[in-house]
C-alpha cells in the first residue's frame, strides 16, 4: 500500500511538503535528503503545475520514498486522468460543492467496477505497458488516493454525505476559504471557523474517515491533532525560502542594520 494510505490506515500522521510556486526537482531532492516528510502536495490549482512537472516530481520523489498527490479542481476528467498516468499517487480535489461532484471525482479516478477512468496502461502508472491489465486495474483501484477539500458553503452543509462516499480516502479542510465563506477572511481563530472545522472533524469520525489541514503554526497544529487530524501540510516551497531569508538576516543581523 502507498505511504499515505498506509499511514492513514495505521492511524498515524502524514507530514506533507507543498510544491508548486517554485517547482524544481532539486527542491524535492533536498527535502528528501533532509528526511522527515512522508509525501508531497503537488499544487496544480494555484501554482498550475504542468504534466511534465508532475512527471518530474514523481521521478524525483521515488528515490526518497516520498508519496504524492496532485491538488486540482475537478474541472474535467482529463486533468485527473493525466495526473494519475503521469505517476501521481492520487488527487486532492478542491472547490467541491456537492456529494455528486465528490462522487464524480472518485469515478474519474477509478477503473471498472468502481469508476469510469479510461484505460491505457502505457504510461508511468502502468510501468509503460509492463503491468498486465488485470493487475494494473486492481492495483490502481486499490492504491490511488482520493482526497476531497471541504472549503465551500455547500460542501460544509453536506460534509457528512461526502465523508460517507466509498473510496473518498480523506477530507481536507481549506481554512483560508472557510474563513471567506464565514465572512471573516483573515481570522483563523474566529469561533465560527473553528466550529466549522469541528463539524468536519465530527463528520469524519462518524464516517471513519481521516482528515487533514494546512496549520497556521505549531499550537494550531497541536489543537487540530487533538481533534483527530492526521494529515498536515507543514511546509511549502515558497515558505521555506522566506524562512531561510529571515534566518540568514537574523544570523547576520549587523550586516542588515
Amino acid at each position: 500500500m502507498p505511504r499515505i494510505k498506509q499511514l492513514l490506515a495505521d492511524g498515524k500522521l502524514v507530514r506533507m511538503f507543498g510544491v508548486g510556486q517554485l517547482f524544481h526537482p532539486k527542491i524535492i531532492e533536498i527535502v528528501g535528503e533532509h528526511g522527515g516528510f512522508d509525501a508531497l502536495w503537488l499544487d496544480a490549482e494555484h501554482a498550475g503545475l504542468s504534466m511534465k512537472e508532475i512527471e518530474l516530481a514523481t521521478m524525483a520523489s521515488r528515490h526518497y520514498g516520498l508519496d504524492h498527490f496532485v491538488r486540482q479542481p475537478a474541472t474535467d476528467y482529463a486533468s485527473i486522468m493525466r495526473s494519475l498516468e503521469a505517476g501521481a499517487g492520487g488527487v486532492m480535489i478542491s472547490m467541491v460543492r456537492t456529494p455528486e461532484e465528490a462522487e464524480q471525482a472518485v469515478r474519474w479516478s477509478k477503473f471498472y467496477p468502481r469508476g469510469e477512468r479510461g484505460m491505457n496502461g502505457g504510461n508511468r502508472d502502468g510501468r509503460f505497458g509492463l503491468t498486465p491489465y488485470p493487475e494494473y486495474v486492481v492495483q490502481a483501484n486499490a492504491e490511488t488516493f482520493v482526497g476531497i477539500q471541504i472549503e465551500t458553503a455547500s460542501a460544509m452543509a453536506s460534509v457528512a454525505e461526502i465523508a460517507a462516499i466509498p473510496d473518498v480516502d480523506l477530507l481536507f479542510v481549506g481554512p483560508a476559504d472557510i474563513r471567506q465563506v464565514m465572512g471573516v477572511p483573515g481570522d483563523f481563530e474566529n469561533p465560527k471557523c473553528l466550529d466549522a472545522i469541528e463539524a468536519i472533524a465530527r463528520a469524519c469520525a462518524e464516517a471513519g474517515k481521516p482528515w487533514g489541514i494546512v496549520p497556521r503554526g505549531p499550537e494550531y497544529a497541536e489543537r487540530m491533532r487533538g481533534w483527530g487530524c492526521q494529515m498536515f501540510v507543514l511546509a511549502f516551497d515558497n515558505h521555506i525560502i522566506h524562512a531561510g531569508i529571515r534566518s540568514t538576516k537574523a544570523r547576520y543581523e549587523s550586516f542588515f542594520e
